[in-house]
């Protein structure tokens, strides 16, 4: 049951809306119940009601009749009617509810009813305010007795979208603070809670449902803006084109959201302005009208327009898109030849020739099933000489030559053909009387060459018939009938150059023995081929193969084979097997007949032949022993032509000392070569002999790479020539057996006029003054693949030391003084026995040092 206190609920076909009646104390008292006399009231109406049509009729009962009863409706499609009373509207009064109603029996006591359920609560959508707007009052029948505070729960109120509904805490009151947009959502549950001042429960939470109701503020959309479609020209009214579909976000249900559709224009206008219509509700597009024809018009478009409201255009919003609708084309039109007659000439055999180009004609869409043109010819070729193909591009007839066409055999062709398309005519077209014509095709004559009637024409002959024998005649056909003209023959090719031929009649002789055996000869047949040139203009030539098949006679003897074998020098151990080749074929060649000659008896007496069959046999040593050694052994081998041939091969046999298991040991072999035991002695030593100084060389190469290794390369810098005396075997007569002048070896007095020279004019052989520069140590031990590394280093390190004077020059000093602190080096005795004191030596610097040392020491001699 639906129940709000002081409403009334009217349901309707198409609506409803809730109607109110309130009296000055709306509190529930427990001797009167005010309220209508229907919970609820529903009147059918129809939905062409008319406006001032009475509905239906409601009643309410107060609790005093001296106070007037005011009726009013939230929903502005209905009113009140009145009767002949004073009730009058009042001002809208606030709406209350008492959805908490506690009611007391006849001895005071209160009983609680069950909660009502609360009727939905409607807003309309897009309201202008003021906001905010009261919905409705909630208020409890223990509001008399406690204070209560109100509050709301739910999606708009404590959840999102958060605050679109609040209420009034103390008083009940519930307002909408914005206005409500039904496409975003079209519904809200909210639930009601009364509680006392400590927040304890006082009601149970009623449910409130709050439906937003539809206003008309969206159009309908398309899904498309354009829209593409195609139907066959020549379709019959009624034919289905394409559908287009319109959306409206309002409610569906409703007037809002029911679209309807109509065209607005249709471009071109031909052959009628209304070629389509369009369904209003499904929005699916139909031919209305015959002649669609896409020779004419190949594309229309329609403009549609979608309209809500039912499709009211004074109230409804409307929207349009565009429609495209493309005739298609269908095989309406048959190709026409744009003549009746074509003509064409080729020269004689020759193809692939394009002798005539036939056009046509065909309204239909180029490049399609229905335009694409394929020829026949009907008569005038039974041989098949032509073919007709299509051109892709022009849709043109090539007639192409496939075969080849005799000028003395066909001088012309009167050919009839014929043009369709690929796809077949459109139901109820007939092909036109233009789609045949004829095609007149003339062959010119050409000067064509000789041919030989017989091709590789094949003889039969015996080889070896004598020079200038006449084989036959070889002669050439002019196919040129209408021409007269002669004919020169030629060779063109003879590899072993047997053949003539005579330049006139064609008649071929021989020029050389055929041989069978040649190496021209391939499968017992040779092949010559001759040139047959006439004398028309250009000239034109052919060519024949003759080919000669030689019959073999029996001119080649026997040839022996092996030419060489090796026995033991013992008999009864193994045996040479022997046969023959003949360069004849059967039956000049075996069987063969092996003998040995009867001279120098020798031959028979050391060997014997025994037949295996008749190719081959078996030599063998007759007596007991023979010596090692080769031996020529002739045997006479004789064929089995006729006459027979024989011949005399001579085969080496090497008679060697064999194994047990009856192969020539290395010795045996090389005795058998000829040579004695002494010699084979000897040849054995000279071999471990020259094995020996090979094994000697390499292990002194290999101990003087290892010496390399462990010896220093270079002297130890101790040792440096500069800085030491070295010990010669011959050190001459001293200084008085030489023409030197050692007075300017003097160490001179003062070094003033040296050191008080300017900048820039010293001289490069000069010991520089100041402190000696410092040089990287040298490697002791250098690696043997980095010696000239070394001494290019060593070289540059000389050449850079401007302490270092130039050994291998003569030296130009300046003035170097008078006298010497020490006495003349011839002097010094060679003998180490003396007491001779040396200590001066350290006074002379550090390249002095190594002397001092060595003569000097004192406690270290």
């Amino acid at each position: 049951m639906l129940r709000r206190s002081g409403m009334l609920l009217l349901w309707l076909f198409c609506c409803w809306g809730p109607a109110r009646a309130h009296n000055g104390d709306l509190t529930v008292r427990p001797t009167c119940k005010p309220g209508f006399s229907e919970d609820d009231y529903t009147a059918l109406v129809s939905q062409n009601i008319m406006e001032g049509q009475k509905l239906l009729k409601v009643k309410f009962s107060g609790c005093s009749e001296s106070k007037r009863i005011r009726y009013e409706t939230d929903n502005l499609d209905f009113k009140k009617g009145k009767k002949n009373t004073s009730a009058d509207l009042l001002q809208q009064p606030s709406d209350t509810l008492l959805p908490w109603r506690h009611h007391q029996n006849s001895h005071g006591l209160r009983r609680q009813k069950r909660d009502w359920v609360i009727p939905p609560i409607n807003v309309p959508e897009n309201s202008r305010g003021p906001f905010p707007q009261q919905l409705v009052r909630i208020r409890s029948d223990k509001d008399s007795d406690i204070h209560i505070r109100y509050s709301i729960t739910g999606v708009g109120a404590d959840q999102p979208p958060m605050e679109v509904f609040n209420i009034d805490p103390v008083s009940g009151r519930m307002y909408v603070t914005r206005p409500m947009d039904r496409e975003e959502r079209a519904s809200y549950h909210l639930r009601a809670h009364a509680v006392d001042m400590n927040g304890n429960k006082v009601e149970n939470p009623i449910d409130l449902y709050i439906y937003v109701i539809d206003m008309n503020d969206n159009r309908p959309e398309f899904i498309n803006q354009v829209y593409n479609g195609s139907v066959d020209e020549g379709s019959k009214p009624g034919t289905y084109v394409m559908t287009v579909t319109a959306n409206d976000a309002d409610d569906s249900t409703t007037a809002n959201g029911m679209v309807r559709y109509r065209i607005v224009t249709q471009t071109p206008q031909s052959p009628s302005q209304n070629m389509f219509t369009i369904n209003s509700e499904t929005g699916d597009i139909v031919t209305v009208a015959a002649g669609l024809d896409r020779e004419k018009v190949q594309q229309y478009t329609v403009i549609v327009q979608a309209t809500d409201m039912e499709g009211n255009l004074n109230y409804g919003l409307s929207n349009t898109a565009t429609a495209i609708i493309m005739v298609t084309d269908v095989n309406d039109n048959p190709p026409e030849f744009t003549a009746s007659t074509y003509s064409g000439e080729v020269p004689e055999n020759r193809v692939e020739v394009v002798v005539a180009n036939l056009t046509v004609m065909d309204r239909d869409q180029p490049h399609s099933p229905n335009w694409n043109a394929v020829y026949r010819i009907i008569s005038g070729d039974p041989s098949g000489h032509f073919t007709i193909r299509t051109d892709p591009v022009t849709n043109e007839g090539l007639v192409t030559v496939v075969r080849e066409v005799d000028y003395e055999m066909n001088r012309a062709f009167m050919l009839t053909v014929m043009v369709s398309n690929q796809a077949p005519l459109a139901s109820g077209i007939q092909m036109s009387f233009q789609s045949t014509a004829g095609v007149t095709i003339s062959v010119t004559d050409v000067n064509e060459p000789p041919y030989f009637p017989t091709n590789h024409k094949l003889i039969r002959l015996e080889e070896g018939v004598p020079t200038g024998t006449a084989l036959m005649t070889f002669s050439a056909v002019d196919p040129d009938r209408f021409m007269q003209q002669a004919i020169r023959y030629s060779k063109l090719s003879d590899p072993a150059n047997w053949l003539n031929i005579n330049a006139t009649n064609g008649q071929i002789t021989t020029a050389a023995i055929l041989d069978r055996e040649s190496a021209y000869i391939k499968n017992n047949v040779y092949e010559a081929t001759f040139l047959a040139a006439d004398n028309g203009i250009p000239p034109a030539s052919g060519t024949g193969t003759l080919q000669i098949y030689l019959i073999d006679i029996n001119d080649n003897a026997p040839e022996l084979q092996p030419k060489d074998a090796q026995i033991c020098e013992k008999p009864n151990l193994n045996v040479i097997n022997i046969t023959a080749a003949d360069a004849d074929i059967d039956p000049n060649v075996g069987p063969f007949v092996f003998e040995l000659p009867s001279v120098p008896s020798a031959i028979r007496k050391n060997w014997t032949i025994t037949r295996l069959n008749g190719d081959y046999a078996q030599l063998s040593l007759r007596i007991t022993y023979l010596e090692a050694g080769v031996y020529d052994v002739p045997i006479i081998v004789t064929d089995s032509g006729n006459p027979p041939l024989f011949n005399m091969s001579i085969i080496k046999v090497k008679v060697c000392p064999c194994d047990e298991n009856g192969d020539c040991t290395t010795i045996g072999a090389v005795a058998a070569a000829g040579l004695g035991t002494g010699a084979i002695i000897a040849i054995l030593i000279c071999i471990i002999i020259l094995l020996s100084m090979v094994l000697l060389f390499v292990v002194w190469m290999k101990r003087r790479e290892k010496e390399r290794h462990t010896k220093q390369l270079l002297i130890d810098p101790e040792d440096d020539v500069r800085d030491n005396i070295l010990k010669y075997d011959e050190e001459g007569g001293g200084e008085e057996d030489q023409d030197y002048d050692l007075s300017q070896l003097q160490q001179p007095e003062n070094m003033d006029h040296v050191l008080n020279k300017a900048n820039g004019v010293r001289r490069v052989d000069e010991r520089p003054i100041g402190a000696e520069p410092q040089y990287p140590i040298r490697p002791v031990i250098p690696h043997p693949g980095d010696i000239g590394d070394f001494i290019n280093e060593g070289l540059r390190a000389a050449d850079n030391d401007p302490t270092a004077p130039p050994y291998d020059s003569l030296l130009v000093f300046d003035y170097e003084g008078s006298g010497s602190t020490a006495g003349s080096v011839s002097s010094l005795n060679s003998s180490s026995s003396g007491d001779q004191d040396y200590d001066y030596l350290n006074d002379w610097g550090p390249r002095f040092k190594k002397l001092a040392d060595m003569y000097g020491g004192g406690e270290d001699d």
